[in-house]
């Protein structure tokens, strides 16, 4: 069904033009060109980055706040208002080391000459201390839990010293929830800032209609510049709208009214690609594809602390992985998108992936190992229920066929995600689909999932796997300094994991994005966020 509603977008795209028509005296079709648009399926609840959670708000934040660091798109890490910064040698005090020209945007609570001021050190110090704040209650709070403390020695330095040595740490600074926020501002809004939020980043925040339009303007006051000097960003202003499902976004996309479609939903994605992944010919001049790593791993989950004699049993969670073909359900399940998951846990594109072998299609193998399973536990027809949402019935559904040829019946219960998250917390699913995106760019983002520490509900622990080998490697990691050595604990972390196949691993995402002809600069990034401050749009004839 489509939901798209015609006068809303109408009403709110006229606004959009009066907006920005109204703030210069350029004429409509270089404001207009200059506007790149987006859709957000999903509600963004809020715009305060201590509430930066999930994808939706994480993008149009990231428009709006600077942080520490910022991540470039290999991931490397590089500085953002901190213009360098040193590590002592035990790997315990940070010191970030400030840029003295990055102002928050406008507003006339500043109670200053141009309404605005400097970013100094003390502002991180409140953005953390209010991070941590149970008052505010921020789900991104976990971010500081290695740290001891912080503090501003004077306008630009600031200064964080951890509990002990999380070699990930920058990486951690790099997140939404790590922006800096001013305090009169914020104590002004109170709990509103939500939705008046006032940042440092490339764009600020111009209207909101919830659930409707969302509207932010070029910051003139931004501080970084390009490669040749210019002031960043290109763009005069970023709209999102919100069409709540995914048919009615490919559509208005496909009519030119969106520049980004940023999924490769099935209701569409034969219309869009051929079976091998590339464009079909209709759309070969109007749109832009491109493909690059996804730092996301999809898998099923056994959850082990349970009597059930197929969950309990190695032989048949290691016939369970051998018993499909991935290569066969990338190509004609996800169009040709994604790579399969023949190696570890840990996903291709991130610092930490060692290529080590994993399962492969095997079916005489899987047959084999059933009816080992058989002989060991006297269990002659096994059945393994499989939690997914709608979004991967599909490949659930394929794995069922595939399994029952080897001689494990398979069923596959479909619910809404946000219950089956709730029963994944509880330990209530006896195996799920499931996908673990990174956090920061670290391949530990992989591996605590695995922790015996992190059991549900304490961690993200889901399978509830437990494995003194593993507990000690991943507690070593923490005190590896030099880079390759740690990757190579990971990597002996990671064959931990394939040996005793707590998790069956699907693939490793790819981040897919169509672009209209006339968006220049968009980048594709192994964590999927949304960078606009390097784009632009060139004028159609």
């Amino acid at each position: 069904m489509n939901h798209f509603n015609p006068v809303i977008y109408y009403l709110t795209t006229v606004y959009l033009f009066l907006l920005l028509t109204s703030c210069s005296t350029t004429s409509s079709e270089d404001k207009d060109h200059m506007v790149f648009r987006y859709n957000s399926y999903n509600n963004i609840s809020s715009l305060d980055p201590a509430f930066a959670r999930d994808y939706d708000i994480i993008w149009a934040t990231n428009q709006l706040y600077n942080s520490l660091v910022q991540l470039d798109d290999s991931l490397h890490i590089v500085p953002d208002i901190a213009k360098r910064w040193e590590i002592s040698e035990d790997g315990l005090t940070y010191t970030f080391f400030l840029r003295n020209d990055v102002k928050f945007h406008k507003h006339p609570e500043f109670n200053t000459k141009d309404s605005t001021r400097t970013v100094v050190a003390s502002d991180f110090t409140y953005s953390f201390d209010r991070l941590v704040d149970p008052k505010v209650a921020s789900p991104g709070n976990w971010v500081l839990k290695h740290v001891e403390q912080y503090t501003a020695v004077n306008d630009t330095t600031f200064r964080i010293q951890l509990k002990k040595s999380f070699p990930a740490f920058l990486g951690l600074m790099s997140m939404r929830y790590c922006s800096v926020i001013p305090k009169e501002i914020v104590e002004f809004y109170g709990s509103n800032f939500r939705a008046h939020p006032i940042g440092t980043g490339p764009f600020k925040f111009k209207l909101w209609e919830e659930n409707v339009k969302l509207v932010f303007r070029k910051n003139e006051l931004y501080f970084e510049r390009d490669t040749k000097g210019n002031s960043l960003p290109y763009l005069e202003a970023v709209a999102i709208t919100f069409l709540p499902d995914k048919q009615s976004e490919f559509l208005q996309f496909a009519k030119g009214k969106i520049d980004l479609l940023n999924s490769l939903d099935a209701s569409y994605k034969d219309e869009l690609l051929t079976p091998t992944g590339k464009l079909r010919d209709k759309y070969k001049k109007r749109i832009n594809i491109s493909k690059g790593p996804y730092l996301n791993s999809e898998y099923l989950g056994f959850y082990l602390d349970t009597e059930k004699d197929e969950i309990q049993s190695e032989v048949l969670r290691k016939a369970v992985n051998h018993g499909f073909d991935r290569e066969k359900m990338i190509t004609y399940l996800k169009n040709g998108i994604g790579t399969p998951a023949v190696n570890g846990f840990i996903p291709k594109g991130i610092p930490g992936f060692n290529n080590i072998k994993g399962y492969d299609y095997n079916p005489e193998k899987a047959r084999k190992l059933v009816e080992l399973y058989k002989k060991q536990t006297g269990d002659n027809e096994p059945v393994v229920r499989i939690a997914t949402d709608a979004n991967y019935q599909s490949i659930c559904e394929y794995i069922q066929r595939e399994l029952e040829k080897i001689g494990i019946t398979i069923m596959v219960d479909v619910m809404p995600a946000s219950t089956i998250r709730q029963k994944k917390w509880a330990g209530k699913l006896d195996t799920f689909r499931a996908s673990w995106i990174a956090d920061y760019p670290d391949a530990e983002n992989f591996l605590s999932p695995y922790y015996s520490k992190n059991h549900t509900p304490n961690g993200p622990n889901y399978t509830h796997f437990k494995n003194e080998t593993f507990d000690r490697l991943y507690e070593e990691s923490f005190f590896i300094t030099d880079n390759a050595k740690r990757e190579l604990h990971y990597a002996k972390m990671d064959s931990i994991i394939v040996a005793h196949a707590p998790i069956v691993p699907l693939y490793y995402d790819e981040v897919v994005r169509f672009t209209q002809k006339d968006v220049r600069g968009l980048t594709n990034n192994p964590q999927n966020f949304l960078i606009l401050k390097r784009v632009w749009k060139e004028k159609k004839d």
